[in-house]
């Protein structure tokens, strides 16, 4: 039996140092290994423990990075152990193969997005138009696909997120405030899709899934056994599912139990074949 591992990264593998969430006695926090530098300072980081046990599950599993950023900002990222294979961006978007965009992915993604959503400039003429730059620090497209909205969050009313909200599923499109960062994602346009697109390549006979987001659910419901941390957008608004497992965990120390889980997970098919 095979296992595929697909797993979101930004607060759930890899964390910024504001996400670290550190919550021990300083002298009882781990050791840290910076895996992203952004603009020539370090940006991203595991624990020690948890490159470890990345580095070995890349080994006996196919590890995919699976993520809502662009390949130039994955690019950025270097995860410990043996290159991936497969990564997923753009949220689905692009299926990455040996570093490359697969194009037959590319083709499909595109006729989803034209059948079933509305298009991408009328979600962003919205966003400018109701936004207030009063809380509006940046817009930003990604990738041709989607757009998200960066904002200071102490001035962002409450209910304004909410009202995207409605008016995008209307329209085919997901909204997802993390962070400072609200995202608008054309609904077509899912993680789970290029994990079973994955799947089907590799032949691979279990599935297991993790992230924080609302972003993530889709691709947690799609896998048979899946993980999410004590801290981010599920965490807060008490998503769950029966094949999901809620850690209690938060920050960093929550991306090594998550690693942990995983293997624990990998490990138990070989052991009943």
């Amino acid at each position: 039996m095979s296992t595929l591992v697909a797993s979101d990264l930004d607060r759930t593998l890899i964390y910024s140092a504001a996400a670290l969430d550190l919550a021990m006695p300083d002298a009882q926090a781990p050791r840290l290994l910076c895996v992203e530098v952004y603009e020539h300072q370090p940006l991203s980081y595991m624990t020690e423990t948890a490159a470890g046990l990345l580095a070995e599950l890349a080994d006996t599993t196919t590890f995919v990075p699976t993520t809502t950023r662009t390949r130039e900002q994955y690019g950025r990222i270097h995860l410990p152990g043996r290159a991936p294979r497969f990564a997923i961006c753009a949220n689905g978007g692009h299926l990455l193969v040996d570093g490359e965009s697969d194009r037959d992915w590319q083709r499909t993604v595109a006729a989803r997005l034209t059948a079933e959503s509305a298009t991408l400039d009328e979600v962003r003429a919205h966003l400018l138009h109701s936004a207030d730059p009063a809380w509006l620090l940046k817009e930003r497209v990604a990738e041709d696909l989607f757009a998200y909205l960066v904002v200071q969050r102490s001035l962002l009313p409450q209910t304004w997120v909410k009202e995207l909200a409605e008016w995008a599923d209307a329209r085919g499109w997901t909204v997802s405030l993390q962070g400072r960062k609200i995202y608008a994602v054309p609904k077509p346009l899912t993680k789970s899709a290029a994990m079973a697109e994955v799947t089907r390549r590799t032949g691979a006979t279990q599935t297991l899934a993790a992230g924080d987001s609302l972003l993530d659910a889709d691709l947690l419901l799609a896998a048979d056994r899946g993980w999410r941390p004590g801290h981010g957008e599920l965490a807060a608004s008490g998503w769950d599912a029966q094949h999901v497992t809620a850690l209690g965990e938060r920050g960093v120390v929550a991306g090594e139990e998550i690693l942990r889980a995983f293997t624990r997970a990998a490990a138990a098919p070989a052991r009943s074949c």
